[in-house]
């Protein structure tokens, strides 16, 4: 069961979020669902529309099928996916 406080242990893939904030000034906000993921980047997909993100220069607002919405800096989902099941996070995350 995905909570806030296990979020970001847990796979992206298929939930519904939107990029919050942006240091990209040539990208656009996005609202979608997680298509894809690498160690770097994230695919977000809107309707046939589909663009990938940096992780360290976005904020996600993260839907979880409880309908609460986690907001997630990109740098602490940075890195490839299985390992962030063994990666120490620092603080905590918010709960948007």
């Amino acid at each position: 069961m995905i909570t806030p406080h296990n979020l970001v242990r847990h796979e992206l893939i298929g939930l519904e979020a939107e990029v919050a904030e942006n240091k990209d000034r040539g990208c656009s906000v996005a609202k979608g669902m997680i298509a894809d993921e690498t160690k770097n980047m994230v695919l977000m997909v809107s309707g046939d529309k589909s663009v990938w993100f940096a992780k360290d220069g976005i904020t996600l607002d993260i839907s979880i099928p409880s309908g609460e919405v986690v907001r997630v800096a990109g740098r602490i989902i940075s890195g490839r996916p299985e390992d962030r099941i063994r990666k120490k996070f620092p603080g905590k995350w918010k709960i948007a």
